[in-house]
């Protein structure tokens, strides 16, 4: 099995963005839950199992409707 890339290392600008990005959307004002839709998204086009597992049980834990979340998961082969 391949190891996981370590970002902090490979791309430290690049994970510095992303955790600026992340403290952005937390007070940007959208739902929490529909911020979870689209890291569950960007996880689909990515390719991320780990992520889409994770992403779709913290939309749930948020509050996001199952229909709404499964229609995300089956769109799984879109990208």
């Amino acid at each position: 099995m391949q190891s996981r890339a370590e970002y902090g290392i490979a791309a430290p600008d690049a994970l510095k963005a992303m955790y600026g990005l992340e403290a952005y959307l937390k007070k940007c004002g959208l739902e929490p839950s529909l911020l979870e839709l689209i890291k569950l998204r960007a996880s689909q086009i990515n390719g991320c199992a780990y992520c889409i597992d994770k992403h779709s049980k913290d939309a749930r834990a948020r509050g996001e409707t199952e229909q709404r979340r499964l229609a995300h998961v089956q769109n799984l082969n879109v990208a």
